[in-house]
């Protein structure tokens, strides 16, 4: 399991070395799904441009073990092996990698269920702050905590 909240341009880890560190475990031979997910920074929505997103979170010791109960939940629920998240924090743009999971499971109905509940409860129940400055000002969006 890789759980790390990393300051963008301290290190890189790319969706593909998450699923690269899925494919070493020892379960492998027992599965047959591994699903992944990268969010990325969007530059338009509806009559908005984002020019960049700051991502912070108060504490990062907390943010990692809050990311660690969601994990250890999701592969009790879904029954999968294991599981990979990297999110970043720091100043982004348009493209620029935010949120990485990637999932291994026996079978592809678990697995894409397991990848979405992660997705979806680190998106609004860890503590992390967007700011996101466009052209029709700053927002800050508030997340967990």
């Amino acid at each position: 399991m890789i759980i790390r909240i990393i300051q963008k341009d301290d290190d890189y880890v790319s969706i593909g070395d998450l699923v690269e560190d899925l494919k070493k475990s020892q379960k492998v031979d027992e599965a047959g799904a591994i699903y992944s997910f990268e969010g990325f920074v969007r530059g338009q929505e509806e009559n908005l441009t984002v020019e960049k997103l700051i991502l912070t979170t108060p504490d990062v010791d907390k943010a990692k073990e809050d990311i660690k109960s969601i994990i250890e939940t999701a592969k009790v629920k879904f029954g999968v092996f294991d599981i990979n998240v990297v999110h970043y924090i720091g100043e982004f743009y348009t493209g620029d990698p935010l949120f990485l999971v990637s999932v291994l499971g026996p079978h592809r109905g678990e697995t894409l269920k397991a990848l979405s509940e992660v997705v979806e409860r680190v998106k609004h129940e860890v503590d992390f702050k967007k700011e996101e400055i466009s052209n029709q000002g700053t927002k800050t969006i508030m997340a967990g905590g």
